[in-house]
């Protein structure tokens, strides 16, 4: 368990007394000294110069998306060439974007479910899952523990529908969870878990997103939540009144609207109207623009897009104050709102930080109250899950994709 963190107050020292006034100083140091400092400075800038040359290049040389010639007319209008899709090895024997269910397909039994899980002003929660992450004790399970322990959020969990991907998700769906919605994709097997950007990975991403979208065309808003998210306060007090689309960071640089924070798509709390269906369109048939890349990278390339302007859609960031990850914890007990096991890779890895985020939020549920508002509580994670690693896996993808482009 994290403790509050004390510091031990000792006597000053004779070597401390002589910083103060009246006191004498301290000797300069000696030439030794100096030559270490030299030393390490100069060792420093060694491996920070290789680092900044890489960093440079690899976003100099970043793929440019295939050339469209946009003008005024719709997106849909237009019918771009399909660049080859990189596929990384795992899973290289599944087509990345299926098209072997109808995209448009109505769903006739989701209507019922959306109609019976919403709020009055027609709002549902969404997540989405598979076999990988239906097992006892897996994802899920921790998923739903989290709204019962939270704060106000367990009468959250009748607003809730599970997406499933295949047969044994739905059916353990069905001995947990009231909602739940079979969401069957013909010729592609995602009950297995998906690694990161494998081919399997980026269907599955996509698939979702365009069911998303048939969610707005019925009307709906949701709040999505990947399962991986542990809820702990209702996020409704901190979502924006005027904003359609609203998601999560990764990295959150302090201001709503502005285009550098770097979104994050496993949450997201979006209104259904015009603008949002028509983004979403827009949003799937960018895949075609950028090959290889999953729906958050890709949403963080076409936000820049003067089109994302032109069908009048505003966008809000939401901050990691209260909506934290292990990529940018939120630093505050008291305030978040939900914890995201994000930047990182492998299921097992991902369990054991998502226990360990449980388990600190159990731990400041037990403290009393006058511990609580000091405030010095701090997350144990990550563990397994590692920020270096993730982000040197993605520019290790990166990196490969750029010499593909240019091959």
């Amino acid at each position: 368990m994290a403790r509050p963190s004390r510091q031990t107050l000792g006597l000053p020292s004779a070597t401390s007394l002589r910083r103060l006034p009246g006191h004498s100083q301290s000797p300069p140091p000696p030439a030794s000294s100096c030559r270490k400092a030299a030393a390490v400075l100069l060792l420093a800038a060694a491996v920070a110069l290789p680092c900044a040359v890489l960093y440079r290049a690899v976003v100099s040389n970043a793929p440019p998306p295939a050339q469209i010639d946009w003008d005024r007319r719709l997106w849909h209008e237009w019918d771009p060439p399909i660049p080859p899709v990189v596929v990384p090895e795992e899973d290289g024997d599944l087509d990345p974007i299926s098209t072997a269910d109808d995209p448009d397909c109505d769903y006739p039994q989701l209507g019922q479910v959306l109609l019976e899980a919403s709020m009055d002003n027609k709002t549902v929660i969404l997540t989405t899952l598979n076999a990988a992450w239906a097992t006892p004790g897996s994802v899920i399970d921790l998923f739903i523990d989290s709204f019962r322990r939270g704060i106000g959020t367990s009468s959250l969990l009748k607003h809730l529908v599970i997406i499933s991907f295949d047969g044994k998700a739905y059916k353990r769906c069905t001995e947990i969870h009231p909602y739940c919605f079979a969401l069957v994709t013909n010729d592609v097997d995602f009950s297995q878990e998906k690694r990161f950007l494998t081919a399997g990975y980026l269907d599955m991403m996509w698939r979702r997103l365009d069911f998303l979208r048939l969610v707005l065309e019925k009307g709906y808003n949701f709040i999505f939540s990947d399962a991986d998210i542990m809820w702990f306060r209702s996020p409704f007090p901190h979502f924006y009144p005027n904003g359609d689309f609203q998601i999560a960071c990764d990295h959150y640089v302090g201001n709503a609207t502005d285009l550098r924070n770097i979104a994050n798509g496993g949450f997201n709390y979006v209104k259904s109207n015009n603008q949002s269906i028509e983004f979403y369109k827009f949003w799937y048939s960018s895949r075609l623009r950028y090959p290889g890349y999953h729906d958050q990278d890709v949403f963080n390339f076409i936000k820049h897009d003067p089109y994302v302007t032109d069908i009048g859609l505003t966008i809000k960031f939401l901050s990691t104050t209260y909506f934290g990850g292990i990529c940018e914890p939120s630093g505050d007990f008291n305030e978040v709102c939900t914890m995201h096991a994000n930047c990182c890779i492998g299921l097992q890895s991902k369990l054991h930080d998502v226990r360990i985020i449980m388990e600190d939020w159990r731990d400041y549920m037990s403290m009393p109250p006058s511990l609580k508002e000091f405030g010095a509580f701090s997350w144990r994670v990550p563990q397994n899950c590692r920020c270096n690693a993730f982000l040197e896996f993605k520019l290790e993808v990166f990196v490969n994709k750029i010499s593909l482009y240019d091959q």
